[in-house]
């Protein structure tokens, strides 16, 4: 088994849950961070679901690669799988992303949304994201913190997020 690199572009970058061996800024081609993704369980409920970022088609990302040892493999995708797959709204997929810093480029895995399943949003108005933001609490706490850390790290790597910001003003949090 070899290492395994996985790309972060939310919560993940911030708070990833698993040991790496190298973390780098990475660029994915083909899909972009939205907020696309109604949470029942980590920033909302079935019942007043929050709202959370998904890998959509189209466009770019930036975020962070990590490495991962292939000793840790089995362990780390047990844990991710856990983590990210509750609701199986994402497809695990294999991608190529770029290495800042150099043209290195490595297989990553990647947690695309799946735009078949019921939790999947689409592109909703920014207000109507907004009221999802200021609503949503789940098991991992609420909707806000996690929308203001994910632009606390990207603004950290020199990267601005205007739909991100759009929707935190409109929450009354930037």
């Amino acid at each position: 088994m070899s290492d395994l690199w996985v790309f972060g572009y939310g919560s993940l970058m911030w708070r990833p849950g698993f040991d790496f061996i190298e973390s780098r800024s990475a660029l994915l081609r083909g899909a972009h961070r939205s907020l696309c993704v109604y949470s029942v369980v980590h920033r909302g409920t079935a019942a007043r679901p929050g709202l959370v970022l998904g890998l959509d088609a189209g466009g770019s990302c930036r975020g962070l690669a990590f490495r991962v040892e292939a000793g840790a493999v089995p362990e780390t995708l047990g844990y991710l799988r856990g983590r990210e797959q509750a609701t199986d709204v994402y497809l695990e997929k294999r991608r190529p992303v770029a290495l800042d810093g150099s043209r290195r480029k490595v297989e990553a895995l990647c947690f695309l949304v799946d735009r078949t399943h019921g939790q999947y949003a689409g592109r909703l108005p920014i207000a109507e994201q907004a009221e999802l933001v200021r609503g949503g609490h789940g098991q991992s706490g609420n909707n806000i913190d996690y929308v203001a850390n994910t632009l606390r790290h990207l603004d950290e790597m020199g990267l601005a997020e205007p739909a991100l910001e759009e929707v935190m003003a409109k929450v009354g949090k930037f």
